[in-house]
């Protein structure tokens, strides 16, 4: 029996992959950070490869595959530090909407022209002047760190778990952007004021299975991030010359790539066994969801650390553009659940905490 990836699963990563490579050079991602540009062409793009599509059901014009080639896909977005929705939108939202049976606007975000943002800081972590609060048809308050800035609705997740979709450009409403470390997918505050909502679940285990499936598509992002990373320190090491030698001939150098690719090849496994679990798994996926958010978060956080070290000086410049993939990695280990939260979470469903 082979473990790992089937021949179809090869075909999608390849072709996400050099689309990438060719269409979202780092050239075309500094113009979408610096707000030169914006990340349409790019969406447009993954839209005609059917990326959105990806989890919606073939009965809404999906394709109907599982949560394993989703995490193919996050894996080569992070590798490439690209642009998009494709956690929010592509994931999160079509998961969420058909757990709870509303499947009216999944046609809608299958062929890209519905993209919706994800508001569940709010459940995940209650913070100083921030809140909702529903009143009947209407949603009141104040969400923090919301994912894709530039949605035309959002799924609200309350202190109690229920979720609600509002649209962006509903009455009372109002967007501000938060200026974040990561400006290749710009976050915003949402400020509800009496909106109009609709009501898409009440079962927390729709919210419970909306988050899990976006904190393995998190892990997977920094996976990509930290391979790209790791990939770029060792072609430095390989070019950059210190006393008349490559600094890769140098052991201290040898060592820190070494362990980099030593702590992150073991993730690999476990981002593909998370979203496996998410599928099949059911007893387990809450449980590895926590673990694989936590340990891509720390071992992310040593890998983006250790390959700005080796290119020394230049890893700071953004001639280099190595500062894209820290910053990814280092907003990827916040949102959805610092790893000392998920941790937590962790120890209380093992029964370990109260």
């Amino acid at each position: 029996m082979e473990f790992g990836l089937s021949q179809e699963q090869i075909l999608l990563q390849d072709s996400v992959n050099k689309f990438l490579g060719d269409q979202v050079p780092l050239a075309k991602v500094r113009q979408i950070a610096t707000g030169e540009d914006n990340d349409s062409e790019v969406w447009k793009g993954l839209t005609e490869l059917g990326i959105p599509s990806l989890l919606v059901p073939e009965a809404h014009g999906g394709v109907g595959l599982g949560t394993v080639d989703a995490v193919i896909v996050a894996e080569c977005l992070g590798y490439h530090v690209t642009p998009s929705a494709f956690i929010s939108s592509a994931v999160m939202a079509p998961v969420a909407l058909t757990a709870a049976g509303k499947e009216d606007t999944l046609a809608a975000i299958a062929d890209g022209t519905h993209r919706v943002g994800i508001a569940f800081g709010e459940a995940i972590g209650a913070r100083r002047d921030a809140g909702i609060l529903v009143d009947g048809t209407t949603l009141s308050g104040k969400c923090l760190f919301v994912l894709d800035a530039d949605a035309d609705a959002y799924l609200i997740a309350t202190p109690g778990k229920s979720l609600y979709q509002v649209r962006a450009d509903a009455n009372g409403l109002k967007r501000n952007l938060l200026t974040t470390i990561d400006k290749t997918r710009p976050n915003c505050e949402l400020i509800l004021d009496k909106v109009a909502c609709e009501l898409i679940s009440d079962d927390p285990d729709v919210y419970l299975q909306t988050l899990d499936a976006g904190r393995v598509m998190q892990a997977a992002d920094t996976l990509g991030a930290a391979q790209c990373m790791l990939d770029q320190a060792v072609a430095y090491a390989k070019q950059r010359e210190q006393f008349n030698r490559v600094i890769a001939s140098f052991q201290a150098v040898k060592h820190m790539c070494a362990e980099m690719a030593a702590n992150l090849e073991p993730c690999r496994s476990m981002v593909w066994y998370a979203g496996h679990a998410l599928d099949e798994v059911p007893e387990e996926k809450r449980l590895i969801a926590c673990h694989t958010k936590a340990h891509l978060s720390e071992v992310g956080k040593f890998v983006a650390k250790t390959a700005t070290e080796v290119h020394g000086g230049m890893g700071f410049t953004d001639l280099v553009g190595l500062h894209y993939w820290f910053k990814r990695i280092g907003a990827n280990r916040q949102l959805l659940g610092a790893p000392e939260l998920v941790r937590d979470e962790a120890a209380r469903i093992q029964g370990f905490a109260a």
